[in-house]
């Protein structure tokens, strides 16, 4: 329409002693580029020697209205399909080509004079409801430049964080441990810093094949030390294992340790252990049930109240004193002044924050010791002998198992609790499993008994199947 305007303009300036007579319209062949159609026409206006003077003023002020009017509403319509266009561009019906290139749009109404406005046939407008391909075209550029970038940005995002995933993976320790058991065989799995201790003894259970009871223990062993230990089922293995020197000649075992959870099966032992043995031996199942919930179910965890005296290790010497020890949640304290039990005389030995409680092998002969029954406080990474390693002897291996216990409460609280219920949970599940598994083997390997009317010779061939099927489905 803009370009219809101009040539008016400039037809009228330059032909002033002519006449108007008509408007052709030229319509070449439309031209496909990469699946649009572009379609273009040319307009030429031809004059005549008659003079523009006759037109007036009033028929050229309408028409220029009508013409301004038409571009409004063209321009308020692209911009309403460009708003609602979201798809891709559709292609419109090709219309049907006209007999001949040319066309000549004259008016045949002779009942009036012919006017300006009258005389000239415009082009119609396309039709609300099928937008021109021009307009489809322009809309479509602008929407789909945007909708092609935020593909490429979300493509980019998503190799962005591919390419973190595969950073975060690449940074996670892992190590190859050789995890030796009972029997003397050994087996070797590869382990993160992301795999608790638990999930290392399922996957063992699974290698071994044998029976998940909550005893067993994956341990470390320390030659140097002669110190063994039960890592506690929420522990990353990894980390431990990372404080070993490169030449070192520790191990670890998958062994059953009874202690592990027995605080849990018999509380009475290690919190009523004042009273008579005999009385704690017959305690009943509920009442074992409402001591652990009294002690582990409550704000916070309440540690065994233990107290006694026990040989504790002078530093740099291989003499070993009686002193007087009372555990506490925030660590173990004693008496400098030897079996005094005054609270004003008590001192803290170590917290638990950092160390963790070994039992040790044989120092009877290489510390001389009073007795065999010792254990050991010390930080993790300590794996020589040092000064920082607190050394203690007790007369009996119940009193060891009754303090080794209690440290351990004391420094996890109620997370031995949370351990010991998902191992009992998961041994419940794998013998419920077991027993499936027997029945079904032990009902497939019944024989049938023997039809009537039929030999008593072929039964013999029919259990073998049997038995065979109850093979090959173990």
């Amino acid at each position: 329409l803009v370009a219809i305007v101009r040539d008016i303009d400039v037809k009228t300036e330059n032909t002033e002693n002519h006449a108007l007579s008509g408007c052709y319209i030229l319509s070449p062949p439309p031209i496909v580029v990469n699946n649009v159609t572009f379609f273009f026409y040319f307009v030429h206006i031809v004059t005549s020697k008659a003079s523009l003077h006759d037109l007036e003023d009033n028929d050229l002020d309408a028409l220029m209205a009508d013409l301004v009017a038409d571009i409004s509403a063209t321009e308020e319509k692209f911009a309403t399909e460009r708003d609602t266009f979201t798809g891709s561009v559709p292609v419109a019906p090709i219309p049907s080509q006209p007999q001949s290139n040319f066309s000549l749009l004259a008016s045949t109404d002779t009942s009036r004079p012919a006017t300006f406005s009258n005389s000239i046939a415009a082009p119609p407008l396309p039709p609300a409801s099928k937008p021109s391909k021009v307009s489809l075209f322009l809309n479509g550029s602008h929407t789909l430049r945007p909708h092609v970038e935020e593909l490429e940005e979300q493509m980019k995002a998503d190799k962005i964080k591919l390419a973190l995933e595969k950073l975060k993976e690449a940074k996670v320790k892992k190590l190859v441990v050789k995890v030796e058991i009972m029997d003397g065989s050994s087996k070797t799995l590869m382990v993160d810093e992301r795999q608790t201790v638990r999930d290392v003894i399922d996957s063992l259970f699974e290698k071994t094949h044998c029976d998940c009871n909550v005893d067993w223990s994956v341990c470390e062993t320390n030659p140097d030390l002669q110190t063994e230990r039960g890592f506690e089922d929420h522990e990353n293995l990894v980390e431990p294992l990372s404080t070993w020197t490169r030449d070192t000649e520790n191990k670890v075992r998958f062994q059953e340790k009874i202690d592990k959870y027995e605080v849990f099966r018999n509380p009475q032992n290690f919190y009523l252990w004042k009273k008579d043995k005999k009385s704690l031996k017959d305690m009943k199942d509920k009442d074992k049930e409402q001591l652990l919930e009294e002690n582990f179910c409550g704000a916070s965890v309440i540690v065994p109240d233990l107290e006694g005296v026990l040989y504790l290790k002078e530093d740099g010497k291989k003499s070993w004193k009686q002193r007087y020890f009372l555990l506490r949640a925030s660590g173990l304290y004693y008496s400098p002044k030897g079996k005094t039990k005054a609270s004003r005389d008590l001192v803290c030995l170590v917290q638990f924050d950092n160390v963790n409680v070994y039992y040790c092998k044989e120092y009877r002969i290489k510390y001389k010791a009073p007795t065999d029954h010792c254990f050991i406080l010390k930080h993790p990474q300590i794996q020589k002998e040092s000064q920082y390693i607190k050394y203690l002897c007790c007369d009996d291996e119940w009193t060891m198992t009754l303090w080794v216990t209690g440290i351990r409460i004391a420094k996890y609280g109620k997370q031995l609790y949370d351990n010991y219920k998902v191992a009992v949970r998961k041994a419940a599940g794998s013998e419920t499993w077991a027993n499936r598994t027997i029945q079904a083997s032990s009902s497939a390997s019944t024989p049938s008994p023997t039809p009537k009317g039929r030999d008593n010779g072929a039964q013999p061939i029919i259990i073998k199947c049997i038995i065979d099927l109850a093979i090959l489905t173990c």
